[in-house]
C-alpha cells in the first residue's frame, strides 16, 4: 500500500561503479537491507514510508560491482518492525555468509532468541530515530533486554541523533553488551565536531564498549552530490578514536533518502580518504566486522 501516509522513496543507482581501490579478501559490508513486495512481506502498519522493491539477487549483483564483497550482515528496516522474515530468508539462502541483526520488543521468549541465532542473528536493533523503529519503553526496557542477550554474545545496534540523545555515555556504558551507533552517528556536518554529543561518541569508542559504522554519509552531509567532504573530519576522528571499534556498510538500497542518489562505487571511495593505510581499511573491511557479528 502506497500512499501520502506511506510515501514511496526512490532505488538506487542501477550502475554502480567500481572503487578505485581494491578490496581486501573478505570483505564484509555491515549494514544492509532486503525489500520484498508488500504482498510477500507486508509492511507495517507503523512505518513512515514505503520502500522500492530490493531483492537479495540485487544486492548481490552489487557485491560483485564494487569488487568482490565476500559477506554481509543484514539490518532489520522500520518498515518492517519486528517481523524479520524478509531478512532471515535472505540469511537463509547464502548459509552463513550472512548474519542479521534483527529486531524484536520485550514480548520474545528465550526460545525464541535461540531460534534467532541459528538463524544467524547476532545483535538487536533498536531504531530510535525512524517511525515504528523502536518497540522499547524507554533505554531502561532496552537495557533489561541486553542482559538477556548477552549470553549469546550478541551486540545492540541503535540509530539515534547523538547530539540530540541526552546522557549518552552513561546510558549506553550502562548496557550488558557492546553498543554498535549507525551511520557515524546521525549527526549533521552543521553540527560542529565539538558538539557535546558527538564527543560522548567519541568517548563511547574509547571506553572500548561501543562500535561505530561509517554508513550512510549522505545522511549527514550539507553537499548534495559525492564527494562529501564535508564527512571526512569526522570519519577520521571516528577512526581515530578506536579504529579496532569502526565497521562499513553499504546502507543499500538507501531507503528513506530524498536528495541526489549517490553512486555505491562513489560512496565506497570515501573510505580511501577517511582511512588512507591499507592496514586500517582491512581492519575495518574484515577483521572488525569478523570480530563484531561472529564470522569464522
Amino acid at each position: 500500500m502506497v500512499d501520502d501516509k506511506y510515501p514511496l522513496y526512490q532505488g538506487p543507482d542501477p550502475a554502480p561503479t567500481k572503487p578505485a581501490f581494491d578490496l581486501p579478501n573478505g570483505t564484509i559490508d555491515t549494514h544492509a537491507h532486503i525489500f520484498g513486495t508488500d504482498d510477500e512481506y507486508p509492511f507495517s502498519p507503523t512505518r513512515g514510508y514505503t520502500p522500492p522493491e530490493a531483492p537479495l539477487e540485487s544486492y548481490l549483483q552489487l557485491h560483485k560491482a564494487l569488487g568482490g564483497i565476500d559477506r554481509a550482515v543484514l539490518t532489520q528496516p522500520s518498515v518492517y518492525g519486528t517481523d524479520n522474515a524478509c531478512m532471515l530468508n535472505a540469511v537463509s539462502k547464502l548459509k552463513g555468509k550472512f548474519r542479521a541483526v534483527i529486531a524484536i520488543d520485550s514480548t520474545v521468549t528465550d526460545a525464541q532468541l535461540q531460534q534467532f541465532h541459528k538463524q544467524g542473528a547476532r545483535g538487536v536493533r533498536v531504531n530510535m530515530v525512524d517511525k515504528g523503529g523502536n518497540p522499547f519503553d524507554g533505554p531502561r526496557a532496552v537495557q533489561k533486554l541486553t542482559d538477556r542477550i548477552k549470553d549469546l554474545g550478541w551486540h545492540l545496534e541503535v540509530l539515534v541523533n547523538v547530539h540530540k540523545f541526552d546522557d549518552l555515555r552513561a546510558t549506553m556504558n550502562a548496557m550488558s553488551v557492546d553498543v554498535s551507533f549507525g551511520h557515524l552517528g546521525y549527526m549533521k556536518t552543521d553540527n560542529p565536531i565539538e558538539h557535546p554529543g558527538f564527543q560522548e561518541l567519541l568517548n563511547l569508542l574509547r571506553d572500548g564498549n561501543s562500535w561505530v559504522k561509517l554508513t550512510g554519509s549522505y545522511r549527514i552531509t550539507t553537499s548534495t552530490s559525492t564527494p562529501y567532504n564535508d564527512v571526512t573530519p569526522y570519519a577520521q576522528a571516528i577512526i581515530e578514536a578506536n579504529e579496532d571499534r569502526v565497521v562499513w556498510g553499504t546502507d543499500w538500497p538507501h531507503p528513506v533518502f530524498k536528495g541526489t542518489m549517490p553512486n555505491d562505487g562513489a560512496l565506497l571511495d570515501q573510505l580511501s580518504a577517511w582511512a588512507p593505510s591499507e592496514s586500517q581499511r582491512t581492519k575495518i573491511l574484515v577483521e572488525n566486522p569478523k570480530a563484531l557479528y561472529g564470522f569464522d
